[in-house]
């Protein structure tokens, strides 16, 4: 990890340098982790423009530290931001970067007082915000970053395979005697965690994107949908299956083509420099072409990585092209309130050639 974090704390020197910081103070756990490999509750990173950065943490993880984070200098406060902010002025800065929206309004207060305290009557240096330079960085996965989300999803395929092969999706059981099932599948193949609260839905309640399982009992002739990950190394994975119990009825089965055939086209319209409006489009146009646009009430994916939603966002009001290793979901999805829905959701990785699938379940309707 300290080679890969090296070259990523390189990129944001960069960034810093373009401009024209003196230095910048990471804050954000996740962009501690993602720059220096530390994986404890209290760290920061005081990243100098020219060199000779600085890792703080507390007496608890002196070790882990020094383990983790071989190759910084290491500063051990139990108030690490504000000893990492009066480092910064000892080292000269003029102009310090911060993240704002890690920052509080007292927070960036108290900081300003730091700083005036640390320059002693001197030159107080600048707060200048660098927004989520970091989290722009994130945005493109490194090959070990892709190998870690490879094997939370290949954990999250295992896991339904298993779950499925066992007969445990059937009528009789409960929405969260499934979940928990599943999230121990996951666990007892390697997985971290889950990578959220898994959704499981049945009936009705598959018409609620974001429904939280719960004892509603499944019943033949229903739509099961599963919405759930993998957490490994930190990296996330995201799948979505919809499954019908016993006896599949027409309406379920065209409901499930027409879902399955607008995700074919948002998987289709992954490509280096697409605009992510238009990635949206290619898979919301099929379903709105079916008469079921006010039914597909999201986005059509999001960015994977560190955390389970993160840049880019893909929907009708995001920004950007998409380049060559982002990881990102295409989940569109078709909810009829009172009667169920359906959402297919993959994990890919955004190549120069077609993009790579990395939920390899089969999403052929599946009836149990």
């Amino acid at each position: 990890m300290t080679g890969r974090a090296a070259e990523r704390r390189e990129r944001l020197r960069a960034t810093a340098a373009e401009r024209g910081l003196d230095a910048v103070l990471v804050t954000n756990l996740l962009n501690v982790r993602y720059l220096t490999g530390f994986t404890g509750s209290n760290g920061a990173l005081l990243l100098r423009t020219d060199g000779g950065d600085v890792f703080g943490t507390d007496g608890r993880y002196t070790t882990q530290a020094g383990t983790q984070v071989p190759d910084l200098e290491l500063l051990v406060d139990r108030a690490t931001v504000p000893a990492l902010a009066r480092e910064a002025v000892t080292r000269g800065a003029g102009r310090l970067g911060y993240e704002s929206h890690e920052v509080t309004v007292d927070g960036h207060r108290k900081l300003e007082r730091v700083l005036t305290d640390a320059a002693a009557g001197g030159t107080v240096p600048e707060l200048v915000s660098v927004a989520r330079a970091v989290e722009e960085l994130r945005a493109v996965k490194d090959d070990d970053e892709v190998d870690a989300l490879r094997r939370a999803c290949a954990v999250a395929d295992q896991a339904l395979a298993e779950l499925a092969a066992d007969g445990a999706l059937r009528p009789g059981r409960t929405e969260l005697e499934v979940g928990r099932e599943l999230d121990a599948r996951m666990l007892a193949l390697g997985a971290e965690a889950p990578s959220f609260e898994t959704i499981v839905a049945t009936g009705a309640n598959s018409a609620i994107p974001h429904h939280r399982p719960d004892r509603t009992v499944l019943a033949g002739g229903d739509f099961l949908k599963l919405d759930f990950g993998a957490t490994v190394d930190g990296y996330h994975s995201d799948m979505t299956r919809t499954v019908v119990l016993g006896h599949a009825a027409d309406w379920q089965r065209e409901v499930y083509a027409l879902v399955a055939e607008a995700q074919a086209a948002g998987r289709a319209a992954l490509a280096v420099g697409a605009d992510v409006v238009a990635v949206d489009a290619a898979s919301r146009d099929v379903i709105a072409a079916a008469g079921h646009a006010d039914h597909f009430t999201h986005g059509l994916g999001h960015g994977v990585g560190l955390e389970i939603h993160e840049a880019p966002g893909i929907g009708p009001l995001g920004a950007g092209r998409l380049a060559a290793g982002m990881a990102v979901t295409v989940e569109p999805g078709v909810y009829l309130p009172g009667h169920g829905g359906v959402r297919i959701e993959d994990t890919l990785v955004v190549t120069a050639d077609a993009p790579e699938l990395l939920t390899l379940t089969s999403k052929e309707l599946l009836v149990l």
